[in-house]
């Protein structure tokens, strides 16, 4: 199978999604933040030319969908189960959220020509976590017992890889928009995208 590009995101609906940055923001600013970054990671994904592209979603897609996607629900009790049933269902590929609207079209098929010649790539984030995680076996054993939304989630997933014996391409190092600080400097890493105009707009009103 060909190996995929998959997004996994949430509907971009207020009390739902990004919770963490309100306050400041309000629910209703918060979901037009999440709704411009998974814009830009959809546009990137889009830009890549890469053929097989799925929306990994909770909730129903809306007019924001781009054409060429395919969808699937999200499956699982917990983020690990989720990820693991996103590439059961979906096959090979890399994986990225919808939070990290500074991603590049470059970085995306940088993850995705790793497993050419490597079983695993790993995207690490500033808080701790990672942004992107690719494998060209999909197993939901690499997700097993790894803690989710710690500041130490990161060093367990790229341990398990470790741990199953999987060759592992390492990718830079992003920010994911986590709360309002980190929102902030995403924005500056990107000053063009969707995500940063939004939060533009935000601030000036």
């Amino acid at each position: 199978m060909i190996p995929a590009l998959l997004v996994i995101a949430k509907a971009p609906v207020p009390g739902r999604v990004k919770t963490r940055l309100c306050p400041p923001c309000t629910p209703e600013q918060a979901a037009r933040l999440a709704r411009a970054a998974l814009e830009d990671t959809l546009a990137a994904c889009d830009a890549t030319g890469v053929r097989r592209r799925v929306l990994v979603f909770d909730g129903r897609p809306g007019a924001w969908l781009p054409r060429g996607w395919s969808v699937v629900p999200q499956r699982g009790d917990g983020l690990a189960e989720r990820l693991a049933s996103a590439f059961a269902d979906a096959g090979p590929g890399f994986l990225v959220g919808m939070d990290t609207p500074q991603l590049t079209p470059a970085l995306l098929r940088r993850g995705l020509a790793a497993l050419g010649g490597a079983d695993a790539a790993f995207g690490p984030a500033e808080d701790g976590g990672y942004w992107g995680i690719g494998l060209r076996a999909p197993d939901a054993a690499a997700f097993a017992g790894v803690p989710m939304s710690r500041g130490d989630t990161g060093a367990h997933q790229r341990a398990r890889l470790r741990s199953l014996g999987l060759r592992t391409v390492d990718l830079p190092r992003l920010r994911d928009v986590d709360d309002i600080a980190a929102a902030h400097a995403a924005a500056a890493a990107a000053p063009g995208t969707r995500f940063a105009a939004a939060l533009r707009a935000q601030v000036a009103a």
